[in-house]
């Protein structure tokens, strides 16, 4: 799935229809099976993007185009991963994972096959039967990662997925994440505060600036898109690239004042 962003530029309407220009202008091609972070301050426009390529906004100017299709809305070809786990507390684990192919009209022998076979992918073979909140943060989230594969997207869209977990549970997710989409063949768009976890993730990396969010820097780190490991962060290269992409953020707060 080949997804473009063309001229994009998003306002907000605010009370008494005073705009606030948020975004754009925008270009970014996305090839399939790209793993793309999105990196920038607070404010700058990364989950507005990440709205719009969802299809829960329209920009203000330009489109999103997938696979040469206007994005006119969501669709089950993007699948969404936000910061919080929104689970069904109701539903077993195997049940919230089933949910895509239960809605598609799956029977029910056939949605237990597909849930189990993404609970083992994202290690949870074991809690299948158990509450969500029954289980750790961390747990909760790779749910919700076998939920939205369960649907089999071909875009993943996360939302920083890892934000409000520990740094030792976000580290192993992180790995387990870039695990699962080396195995998945698919494209994903991540967006992150973290500099580490974006140069940790990332077979490319963007920098938006500040409001207005644009594309200041986009690059493709030296170790590609090789497994990652705890090695990897104490790696010359890490740090090179880790100090590249910070300048940049610098660079742009810096052009804001």
């Amino acid at each position: 799935m080949r997804t473009e962003v063309s001229g994009v530029r998003h306002e907000y309407r605010g009370d008494g229809g005073r705009a606030t220009h948020a975004l754009g202008p925008i270009d970014l091609t996305i090839d399939p099976g790209e793993f793309v972070v999105i990196v920038g301050p607070s404010g700058c426009g990364k989950s507005t993007l990440l709205s719009l390529l969802a299809g829960f906004i329209e920009p203000s100017e330009g489109e999103v185009l997938v696979d040469g299709s206007r994005v006119a809305g969501p669709d089950p070809s993007r699948g969404i991963v936000f910061q919080q786990p929104n689970l069904y507390p109701w539903y077993t684990v195997r049940e919230n994972v089933a949910l895509g192919p239960r809605l598609r009209g799956a029977s029910k022998g056939e949605r237990h096959a597909i849930a189990d076979e993404h609970l083992r992918l994202v290690g949870l073979a074991d809690f299948a039967g158990a509450k969500p909140y029954e289980l750790s943060g961390g747990m909760q989230q790779r749910t919700q990662i076998a939920r939205v594969l369960a649907n089999d997207p071909q875009l993943m869209l996360l939302d920083e997925p890892f934000g409000a977990l520990d740094a030792m549970t976000r580290e192993r997710l992180q790995g387990e994440l870039h695990r699962i989409w080396r195995g998945s063949g698919k494209s994903a768009v991540f967006i992150t505060h973290s500099v580490d976890e974006a140069v940790f993730l990332g077979s490319r990396v963007l920098v938006m600036s500040p409001r207005p969010g644009r594309i200041v820097f986009d690059e493709r780190p030296p170790f590609g898109d090789t497994e990652r490991t705890a090695d990897l962060r104490a790696s010359p290269e890490f740090a090179t690239f880790s100090a590249a992409v910070r300048e940049q953020i610098g660079a742009s707060l810096a052009d804001a004042f």
